[in-house]
């Protein structure tokens, strides 16, 4: 009898031990960004970042040597991979040892135990990328606790969106689903190292309304020129969308609690079906070498190709691949 007690403790411990972590880990191969680590934090109902982060964690890991934890929605009772969970993304310690933060969640609930490794990563200045909702990142209904960082706190005005990204959600400023984006390089950028090798940007998701001018110290990068319809080689619309063009990437820094300046990038775009555009995957590549200083190694024309098989899920509620595991997504 006392055998088998054992016998079952061990089967328990062992299968307990070997429970799939509800993340994903790209552990760096050669390249200058070997040693650093970079946490991409997805979470969106709509435009499948789940998707995009996972790509884009893959070309970062496998080309250029950076270690990538990609972390998800969850769903927590089947561990599954679920977007329209708001309130739960497991894995966000492995901010304390990350040198890049890049986000790209929407309209995030999440519980005091896992915003607070946010909180404390913005707060110690470290550098971010913001891609697509980051600008509306988060929507806190349950605790108060972090309610500032909500996209429309008023106590922070803009929350996390306006006062560390640059800008929150405003509108859609072309028309969502039938007008598209072609990336301009904005003038006098076209030297910026983050803009190198980027010369076709396009995506299908449409431009964001932003402020203008952007606030701060906030450097327009790249511009959105909304194209008539969702191919990219479509006329740009003859009408006031287009004058002026919205920045749709932009760079700017934020201080942290003790004053430190830490990097930003935000750009608009970032959906899983832009990053089928390799101008798009090659400025968001150049972005994480600037983010952490590294922007003397970013290559003439980085390599970005695809990692695996890509064939990113086409934007809207809903549709999102269910019954997914992050062990799944392995290289």
């Amino acid at each position: 009898m006392r055998s088998m007690l054992s016998a079952l403790c061990t089967f328990a411990a062992c299968a307990f031990g070997a429970a799939p972590d509800p993340w994903v880990v790209y552990d760096g191969f050669d390249g200058p960004g070997k040693g650093k680590r970079i946490v991409l934090v997805s979470g969106d109902e709509e435009y499948r970042s789940e998707e995009a982060m996972t790509q884009l964690g893959r070309i970062l890991a496998k080309r250029h040597g950076f270690t990538c934890t990609v972390l998800f929605g969850m769903d927590a009772e089947d561990g599954t991979i679920n977007p329209v969970n708001t309130r739960n993304i497991p894995g966000l310690e492995a901010l304390e040892r990350a040198d890049l933060m890049i986000i790209a969640t929407r309209f995030r609930d999440l519980p005091d135990e896992q915003m607070r490794h946010i909180v404390a990563y913005v707060e110690a200045g470290k550098p971010i990328i913001g891609l697509r909702t980051a600008t509306h990142a988060f929507n806190f209904q349950t605790s108060t606790t972090y309610a500032r960082y909500s996209f429309n706190s008023k106590e922070w005005d803009g929350g996390f969106g306006r006062q560390i990204l640059g800008e929150t959600w405003i509108n859609h400023h072309g028309h969502h689903g039938k007008e598209s984006t072609r990336g301009v390089i904005a003038k006098g950028q076209e030297g910026h190292p983050i803009v190198r090798g980027c010369e076709d940007i396009w995506g299908p998701t449409d431009v964001y309304t932003v402020r203008l001018p952007l606030p701060g110290d906030s450097v327009p990068l790249v511009m959105g020129q909304v194209l008539e319809g969702m191919q990219p080689g479509d006329a740009p619309v003859k009408n006031q969308k287009n004058d002026p063009l919205m920045p749709i990437a932009w760079i700017k820094t934020y201080k942290g609690a003790k004053g430190n300046a830490g990097r930003v990038f935000t750009t608009t775009m970032g959906a899983s079906t832009d990053l089928a555009s390799e101008g798009l995957r090659r400025l968001l590549v150049n972005a994480s070498y600037w983010c952490v200083g590294l922007e003397d190694k970013i290559p003439a024309r980085a390599n970005v190709d695809i990692v695996g098989e890509y064939k990113p899920t086409w934007f809207g509620f809903g549709t999102h691949k269910k019954g997914v595991r992050p062990s799944e997504l392995k290289m």
